[in-house]
C-alpha cells in the first residue's frame, strides 16, 4: 500500500528519469493573485536612492562575467534589487520605468517577506511533496527570488545546472520553480534536456574568488572535455523540450538537469517565483566557497522543522 500524501509514483519516476516535473495547478487561483499583488507591491517599493546599479547576468559559459559586488554577494539574508542588462543606458541611469527595469528580487524572501514565507516554508502541500520525493532526508531551504522576464529586454539564461551555484558534496540542489504568469515561447519559458543529469556530471563550481567577485572553479574530478562544435551544439538544441507551463505551475528542477530560457521578445511580462532546497549535514556539505553563505543571524531554514 502506497504511503504518498501527494505525488504519484509515476511522477516521482518522470522527475528522475528526465530531471525534471511539472505540477499544473500547484498554486490556487487566489495563490497567483496573492503573489502576484505582493510581487508588484515590491516593485513599487523598489527605490534607486543608494542602489549601486546593480545588474543581474549569467551569461552562457564559464568565461562569461557573473554578477560579484558586494551588494549581490551580501544578499543572502536580505531582499535587494537586480536590473535588467537592458535597462540601464550608457549613462548608468535607467532607460524605462523602475517596474520594467528590474531583473529580479532576491535572495531571502522565503524569509523575509510574510507572502513568500508561507509559500516556501508554511506550505504543507509542498511538505508532502518533499516527503514523497525523498530527494532529501532533512531539506534546507535558501536562495529564493522572484524573476520578471521584463517585456523585450528580459535578458536570456544560457544552459545551466543549479548544483554548481550551490554546490553540496554530494550535489544536493532541487528547485522549486512557481509560474505566476503564462510562460510562453516567446516570454522566455523554461526548457530542458531531459535526463541530462544522468549524462552530464557536474565540471565546475560558483565560488567567491579570494580577491573578490565570483567565478567558476574546476571540480577536482572533473573531466576535461573539447568545447563542442558548432554542429553539435545544435544538435544538442534541438534535444531540449520547451513544456507548456500556465500560471500556477509548479516546476521542480534536478539540481543537475541542464535548462536555460530565451530572451522575452514579447510585450508581455513573466513573472515566477523559485527558491532551492539542499540537503543539510551530516548527509552532504555545503561548500564554504559558494556565493550565498547562512549568517548566524539567518542560517538556512529546515523546512520539516519549520510549522505554520
Amino acid at each position: 500500500m502506497s504511503n504518498l500524501q501527494f505525488l504519484t509514483q509515476d511522477q516521482i519516476d518522470q522527475f528522475h528519469r528526465d530531471g525534471y516535473l511539472l505540477i499544473p495547478n500547484f498554486l490556487s487561483h487566489d495563490g497567483i493573485q496573492e503573489m502576484m499583488a505582493r510581487s508588484k507591491q515590491l516593485l513599487d517599493d523598489f527605490t534607486l536612492e543608494g542602489h549601486p546599479m546593480t545588474k543581474f547576468t549569467t551569461g552562457d559559459s564559464t568565461e562569461d562575467k557573473h554578477v560579484g559586488d558586494d551588494y549581490f554577494l551580501n544578499s543572502g539574508d536580505k531582499i535587494r534589487y537586480f536590473l535588467e542588462e537592458d535597462a540601464v543606458g550608457p549613462d548608468g541611469k535607467l532607460n524605462r520605468p523602475k517596474v520594467l527595469a528590474v531583473n529580479k528580487i532576491g535572495h531571502a524572501l522565503h524569509e523575509l517577506d510574510p507572502t513568500f514565507r508561507r509559500v516556501s516554508l508554511q506550505n504543507e502541500r509542498l511538505k508532502a511533496l518533499a516527503k514523497d520525493l525523498q530527494f532529501h532526508k532533512d531539506p534546507a531551504v535558501l536562495q529564493s527570488m522572484l524573476i520578471f522576464k521584463q517585456p523585450e529586454i528580459g535578458g536570456k539564461v544560457g544552459e545551466h545546472n543549479d548544483s554548481t551555484f550551490l554546490y553540496t558534496d554530494p550535489p544536493t540542489a532541487l528547485g522549486f520553480w512557481f509560474a505566476l504568469e503564462d510562460c510562453t515561447p516567446t516570454n522566455g519559458a523554461l526548457s530542458f534536456l531531459p535526463g541530462s543529469h544522468k549524462t552530464n556530471p557536474l565540471k565546475s563550481r560558483f565560488v567567491r574568488l579570494p580577491q573578490g567577485g565570483t567565478g567558476f572553479e574546476p571540480l577536482p574530478d572533473a573531466a576535461t572535455e573539447e568545447t563542442p562544435t558548432t554542429s553539435e551544439s545544435n544538435k544538442e538544441d534541438d534535444k531540449y523540450i520547451q513544456p507548456p507551463c500556465p500560471a500556477g505551475t509548479l516546476v521542480l528542477i534536478h539540481g543537475s538537469v541542464l535548462h536555460k530560457s530565451e530572451k522575452n521578445t514579447s510585450t508581455k511580462t513573466r513573472y515566477a517565483y523559485t527558491f532551492h532546497m539542499i540537503e543539510s549535514e551530516p548527509y552532504a556539505q555545503y561548500d564554504d566557497k559558494n556565493w550565498l553563505q547562512p549568517t548566524k543571524e539567518m542560517p538556512f531554514s529546515k523546512l520539516f522543522a519549520v510549522h505554520a
